[in-house]
């Protein structure tokens, strides 16, 4: 698969095929010739000895001081060097390699001013997977990610660290045994490479892809849960939803109605008029996160192919524009709204799992599992769960309203983006194992409505985890079924599986 760049239609789905699938990256003629006409108008400025912030002007709070033409390499140089100050673990490689896509894409949109020989040595640093070493904190989302990038841009130089293919090396090392020849930055281009929010926005573009599925995944999940509990299917009826048009929360019922369609366990004739919320509102609750993700997306693809420099550089008509294009507020505040989204996918899934363990609520046996007394079941699997969730629910405390000036007071305003997309991260990781804990659980409780049988697409979800986990008859260590689970759930083969059987795709 090959992903081109050209500044203006980067999707999700690219991110995800080059981060994690190293798709191969190339670079249009239209890109280049972009490129190329940008470059040549700036060095007309400089030559003409107007003052460009962050060309011939110092940065930040020392904009105020001319730098000569002399000095405009050595510049570049030490803006990337000063501004390289992150801390904390190392971003994981798929996040920096989305980074980096990301960075190329905004050179490749043609007003940064960046020779076309950076942009090819980011592209070759990704086709031959050399991933500059990344610390995760220490970015304010505002001048964009500018310590982050810095480490990126160190590598682009030939310093710092990096890992060619897994191997932890120097930037010089991986560089020349990649054969990637390292760059002298020139005017302008140490900004070039570090102002904008690509870290944080590729971390938060490759949560929204994994939260997409996991979106329908707790709808596989809750069907399984519903054919357990022997749910009230009324709640679900086309008529019903029609009336309130959200079209997350009508989507997301038909998909309930596909799911569990033709379960013998859910034709028998239920004596309750209608089920706890947690069961009747699955898709008054799942919806608006369906709803929200759609959302979430525009925001990141828009930015993924957006100018971020400052200044900016406008050929057509011989211009530059110094702003704040780098601010990372409508991405902060996009995956602030991601980890409340999610938190509330797990919260929804908890309380499943806590009616399925219930027997006042369930009509099941105790934790479900016989021999109550000398055996807990899966009475603990809940306490799991319920630790998650609630880890969730204090990290969904929005990052984007918090604040604090630097800069001598020059940049009095931060997004704090790069805390969201860390906290998001952390969510979504959250998520799918309190979804493997509820179907673990509802598994569990499908033994004890045989001879009944579910639905089929639930069949086959319930066959697929018993190929990886027991039926519990006695008690056992809990731990390896639940990550067995999880990474059932990350695999997203429940999803494949379920639409070859129902024919229509959930999302």
């Amino acid at each position: 698969m090959e992903v081109a760049i050209n500044g203006e239609s980067l999707t999700i789905e690219d991110v995800y095929a080059v981060a994690r699938k190293h798709a191969t990256v190339v670079i249009p003629q239209r890109t280049v010739d972009k490129v190329n006409r940008c470059r040549d108008m700036i060095q007309g400025l400089i030559d003409s000895g107007e003052a460009i912030y962050g060309v011939t002007t110092g940065i930040g709070e020392f904009s105020r001081i001319r730098i000569s033409k002399e000095q405009a390499e050595e510049l570049q140089r030490r803006i990337v060097y000063s501004h390289a100050a992150g801390t904390g673990k190392p971003f994981n490689e798929d996040e920096v390699r989305g980074a980096m896509l990301l960075r190329a894409n905004v050179i490749a949109k043609g007003h940064s001013a960046v020779r076309l020989v950076i942009l090819e040595t980011l592209v070759e640093m990704l086709n031959k997977n050399v991933v500059p070493v990344i610390y995760e904190k220490g970015s304010l989302g505002t001048s964009g990610d500018l310590s982050p990038l810095s480490q990126m841009a160190e590598v682009v130089m030939g310093d710092g660290n990096a890992y060619y293919d897994g191997e932890l090396l120097s930037g010089k090392d991986a560089m020349a045994r990649a054969g990637i020849k390292t760059c002298v930055l020139k005017a302008k281009e140490g900004l070039g490479l570090i102002n904008g929010s690509q870290m944080f926005t590729a971390v938060g573009a490759l949560n929204v892809y994994d939260a997409e599925r996991l979106l329908v995944n707790a709808q596989i999940v809750s069907a399984v849960t519903l054919n357990a509990l022997k749910a009230v299917m009324r709640h679900f009826d086309a008529r019903y939803h029609a009336v309130r048009p959200y079209k997350g929360q009508n989507h997301i019922a038909e998909n309930i109605r596909n799911l569990c369609g033709n379960s013998e366990i859910l034709e028998v004739d239920n004596p309750r008029v209608q089920d706890a919320y947690s069961l009747r509102c699955t898709a008054q609750v799942l919806g608006p996160v369906e709803d929200a993700l759609r959302y979430i997306r525009q925001q990141i693809e828009i930015e993924i192919n957006s100018a971020a420099d400052n200044p900016l550089f406008f050929p057509d008509d011989n211009t530059h524009i110094p702003g704040g294009n780098f601010h990372g507020e409508p991405i902060a505040i996009a995956l602030d709204l991601l980890c409340i989204i999610m938190s509330e996918v797990a919260s929804l899934s908890e309380r499943h799992t806590n009616r399925l363990l219930n027997p006042t609520l369930s009509g099941l046996p105790d934790f479900l599992v016989e021999g109550k007394g000398l055996n807990s079941g899966l009475m603990v699997s809940q306490y799991t769960a319920a630790a998650l969730v609630s880890e969730n629910k204090i990290l969904s405390h929005p990052a984007s309203v918090d604040s604090i000036s630097v800069s001598a007071d020059q940049e009095d305003h931060v997004s704090m983006g790069p805390i969201a997309a860390l906290k998001s991260r952390e969510i979504v990781s959250n998520v799918a194992t309190v979804l493997a804990i509820e179907l673990m659980a509802g598994a569990q409780a499908l033994e004890f409505r045989k001879p009944q049988t579910p639905s089929p697409p639930v069949q086959d979800v319930y066959n697929e985890v018993r190929k990886l986990v027991a039926k519990l008859e006695d008690d056992r260590a809990l731990y390896p079924d639940i990550d067995k689970l999880t990474v059932l759930i990350k695999s997203n083969k429940l999803i494949e599986l379920v639409e070859k059987v129902i024919e229509k795709k959930l999302w």
